[in-house]
């Protein structure tokens, strides 16, 4: 049965910069969940389809639980300011997988100020990178102040690209507040699983009450 008990799935929102690990953070969560949740996938590239192909590849999920959408462009507009080819993927996919817990909607690769229309989405992660340098949560935006979880990924390059991670999470929980973070390696199997625990916890609020998850 669906986790809502209006009738429809929690969705939520996967975005951040190019190359940040948005599609490798989609199919972590995939392979953590989907043995527990029924789960379905909305990916956004701009003139491609090839986040969809490459979570199809990787077989994370039956293939008609992936759907791309070609936004034709910037990605933001389509997740923020005209979501109708977005909501439409989400509805159709939703509508042909009866009792789907969770929808995923991952944005294309935009910059800090790329947030999602609530709309669209029930909550929002944003997904930046320690290869961007450890200034990246002290310059802000959006994306890294408001959404319900920022992510900082790819921790296994810290050394290498002379990050460091505890100025990383000082300047984030200046910018956010109360508001969550993780820290991720997502070349490592458990990677996401902290991540994977937050979006439980927001499937059983909304279970239990839509209006506070």
């Amino acid at each position: 049965m669906p986790a809502d008990p209006r009738g429809r799935a929690l969705r939520i929102g996967i975005g951040g910069p190019v190359g940040s690990g948005k599609t490798a953070l989609v199919a972590a969560l995939c392979r953590l969940l989907a043995p527990e949740h029924s789960m379905v996938v909305v990916t956004n590239d701009i003139f491609t389809t090839e986040d969809a192909e490459a979570l199809r590849r990787m077989a994370v999920l039956p293939d008609d639980r992936i759907v791309p959408v070609e936004t034709g462009a910037c990605p933001h507009t389509a997740i923020r300011d005209d979501i109708s080819a977005n909501l439409d993927a989400v509805e159709q996919l939703e509508a042909a997988h009866p009792g789907v817990e969770m929808t995923l909607v991952e944005s294309g690769g935009d910059n800090l100020t790329a947030i999602f229309s609530r709309a669209l989405v029930d909550v929002q992660i944003f997904v930046i990178d320690v290869a961007g340098g450890d200034k990246v949560p002290r310059k802000g935006g959006p994306g890294v102040t408001t959404a319900d979880l920022l992510v900082i990924n790819k921790t296994d390059l810290a050394a290498l690209v002379h990050a460091d991670l505890g100025v990383m999470d000082r300047d984030a929980r200046a910018r956010r507040g109360e508001l969550p973070i993780a820290f991720t390696s997502l070349v490592h199997p458990e990677g996401a699983a902290a991540v994977a625990g937050w979006v439980r916890e927001r499937l059983a609020a909304w279970s239990a009450d839509p209006a506070r998850v």
